[in-house]
């Protein structure tokens, strides 16, 4: 395993800008996910890592040598695509070890390979089947073991779950986290899901229009966002953001000054139905979302403004009614509001 550091990278494709000045730091044996909206240059960055896109400008290095320059096939990375790409014609056995037989390695050393990661993915009883013949999860796992396979210094995922249905999802999630907990190997990995995110990342790297918003663990941007945009990507559902003089009056009656023109996050799930002396803000019920443990209620506050709030059980107000919102003082989130 190697580390990874990125100085200053840049990507242009003709003048438009995609990549802009992104610099980071991934230590050795560390799961790192990129996460941003779509457009925001995630899969582009991956892809230069991997050396399957030029670099534009600054320096990129795997465990301390310059890649910049350096083939994709000989940077010791290896990358597992959101298809899965497998050759239908050929067994796990053989997709597997293909990688291999090109380089011509022996064929008792990827017959030793091959099965020792297949071990690892428990698909030894796969081995004799083709592609068409396994779930999605299982072609997904062969992908990956095509990957241990070719012993990289980095793995490279780019959203390798995005094809699965939401149940194969959480438990490949945890699949790919056992596979990282066993083998110690550098990770990247690519998603537009927040909650893979926050359940896989050592740390997270948020991605806006080519830049880096903010880097740190989960519970680091959950608690302390950077910023407006990160306090709203990071968490489900997102946060409610409202602004310090809708607010000021009643968090200095508990004990919370607002400075003046600031923006006041609310993460839902923090939000409770008070007495209205304890209230901060107020509003009619709209509509109510049931999901089991407990509902989403949607409430309109008396600018228009929509707020969310997770309600326990599963007993709530009827539309219509008005609601007196409070909450911990201490978990509200003050923000700068965005540049204009």
């Amino acid at each position: 395993m190697s580390s990874l550091t990125l100085r200053n990278l840049t990507k242009s494709f003709g003048k438009t800008d995609v990549i802009r000045g992104v610099s980071l730091d991934v230590e050795e044996g560390e799961f790192v996910v990129f996460v941003g909206p779509s457009g925001c240059g995630k899969s582009t960055l991956l892809r230069m890592i991997a050396g399957l896109e030029d670099v534009s400008g600054g320096d990129l290095m795997i465990g301390g040598q310059r890649m910049n320059d350096v083939q994709a096939a000989r940077r010791g990375v290896a990358m597992v695509f959101q298809s899965y790409a497998l050759y239908p014609h050929l067994t796990v056995r053989q997709n597997m070890g293909f990688g291999l037989k090109v380089r011509k390695v022996p064929a008792a050393d990827i017959a030793r390979q091959v099965g020792e990661a297949a071990d690892v993915l428990k698909l030894g009883a796969l081995l004799d089947r083709y592609p068409r013949e396994l779930s999605g999860g299982q072609r997904q796992r062969v992908a990956i073991g095509r990957a241990i396979v070719a012993s990289p210094q980095v793995f490279l995922f780019d959203e390798p779950l995005s094809n699965l249905d939401a149940e194969l999802r959480v438990h490949m999630r945890a699949e790919i986290a056992a596979l990282h907990r066993r083998l110690g190997n550098t990770m990247v990995y690519v998603t537009h899901d927040q909650i893979e995110a926050m359940t896989l990342a050592d740390r997270i790297v948020v991605l806006r229009d080519g830049r880096i918003e903010q880097v740190g663990t989960p519970r680091e941007l959950y608690e302390r966002p950077a910023n407006a945009f990160v306090a709203q990507f990071i968490g489900s559902p997102k946060m409610n953001l409202v602004a310090a003089e809708a607010v000021a009056d009643r968090m200095a009656a508990l004990g919370r000054p607002v400075p003046e023109g600031a923006l006041i996050g609310l993460r839902p799930e923090h939000l409770q139905i008070v007495a209205p002396d304890q209230a901060i803000l107020s509003g009619q019920l709209l509509t109510s979302e049931y999901t089991g443990a407990d509902s989403l209620l949607h409430v309109e506050l008396p600018g228009g403004d929509v707020l969310l709030l997770v309600h326990p059980g599963a007993d709530t107000p009827e539309p219509g009614a008005q609601l007196s919102i409070g909450i911990d003082p201490a978990l509200a989130h003050v923000l700068e509001r965005p540049a204009a």
